[in-house]
């Protein structure tokens, strides 16, 4: 049975854009990314398909008649490694990209970018097509947890690329990877010190993991790699949240910090519960209440789209229950939780609906806390927030 729901989020015009470039030099052993590396004779045949999956309405859904560049809030650049295009690849790339798409002046414009990609004619590229923000991959700073890591930057490396784009971009983020194998926790007071110091806009700080069918995986199994403890995992997060914000980053989602009016405004959408068009190899899209993804696979996204087939492999029509619990979920993951009332108006339902009588457990247990008309994840509850999940669901 339908809900009866206010203003539903999930069937508006989206407002924002992911695209994936699934090139890197190297894949990394802890990676489970959509990529391809050491395959740069790809890139063409790439681009020419991606403009042939933007040209296909079948990846447009309910929004396949639109007529006209539909306006941008915010436009993300994902991989892979954006930046390992060559400059003229890039323009190739953006100009595609905005024959179908056009910026809201106040837009958000993102990159992900690798600290050696950033030569000074990379950057005039991206300034001069207008991406205010970059997401910058550092993960680490010392030369052991980055060789462990199989990153190809240094040290110096990231100090020069922060150089060179704060120049020209002012809103740089950096990604930050704790409980390294190895790594001690007064080296990741260092590495937060460092990175600190370097005066991003924003970090993003998450914690080694070794997921199936990665290299890094295959190691631990074998005995050759040792995944951090689960308390000195711990002690890094906690140290995270109480560092940052000492030092003006407030927490506003598990993994993000952001100096004030730096949140990032694009994952923001995700948790949100708003739709996001989506393009490239394994790139999601969330359209009138459906969610597709496309085929992982580079080749095979190469040829379904070439061949005139829809890149699309996986896809779900969300009931209007599914769609609730998950608004709860991605809700709950933003430090400032969700507003009750709002979120009932919204999705139709209420928590006791959804949840029976796991939210009452949860806040007995300390993990998570109701005030007022807010429901939200305690500073403890921060650290289970994945079996938090499972109980709600």
């Amino acid at each position: 049975m339908s809900r009866s729901i206010e203003n539903p989020v999930h069937l508006l015009l989206p407002r924002s854009a992911y695209i994936h470039v699934p090139f890197c030099v190297h894949r990394c052993g802890y990676c489970d990314f959509t990529l391809v590396a050491g395959k740069d004779h790809l890139i063409d045949d790439y681009l020419t398909t991606l403009e042939l999956e933007l040209n296909d309405r079948r990846a447009w859904g309910e929004f396949a008649d639109q007529k006209q560049r539909i306006p941008l809030d915010t436009l993300y650049f994902g991989g892979g490694t954006p930046t390992h295009l060559s400059p003229d690849e890039l323009q190739r790339l953006f100009k595609i990209v905005f024959k179908y798409f056009d910026l809201a002046d106040d837009a958000e414009f993102t990159v992900e970018a690798n600290p050696v990609d950033l030569t000074d004619d990379k950057i005039a590229v991206l300034t001069e097509v207008g991406v205010n923000r970059i997401s910058l991959g550092v993960q680490a700073f010392e030369k052991s947890a980055l060789d462990i890591l199989e990153r190809d930057h240094t040290h110096e490396t990231i100090i020069d690329g922060m150089n060179r784009l704060q120049r020209r971009i002012d809103n740089v983020s950096l990604d930050l990877i704790f409980a390294i194998p190895g790594q001690s926790l007064d080296q990741w007071r260092s590495t937060l010190s460092e990175a600190v110091a370097l005066a991003p806009t924003h970090l993003s700080t998450y914690c080694l993991t070794f997921e199936k069918g990665t290299s890094f995986h295959t190691r631990l199994q074998q005995g050759n790699l040792r995944e951090a403890d689960d308390d000195l995992q711990r002690d890094m997060y906690a140290e995270v949240m109480d560092f940052l914000p000492a030092h003006g980053y407030s927490q506003y989602e598990i993994s993000s910090f952001a100096k004030p009016g730096c949140r990032s405004q694009h994952n923001q959408v995700y948790w949100s519960g708003r739709g996001y068009f989506g393009f490239g190899p394994g790139a999601a899209r969330y359209l009138n209440g459906v969610r597709e993804t496309n085929h992982r696979g580079v080749s095979s996204w190469l040829k379904n789209v070439s061949a005139g087939e829809s890149g699309t492999a996986d896809r779900e029509q969300l009931s209007d229950k599914d769609r609730a619990h998950e608004r709860l979920i991605l809700g709950l993951r933003q430090i400032d939780g969700i507003n009750i009332e709002q979120f009932s108006q919204e999705t139709g339902y209420t928590l006791s609906e959804l949840t029976g009588t796991a939210t009452n457990k949860l806040i007995a247990a300390g993990h998570l806390e109701r005030q007022d008309t807010t429901l939200r994840l305690t500073k403890e509850g921060r650290f289970f927030a994945d079996s938090v999940t499972l109980e709600l669901m």
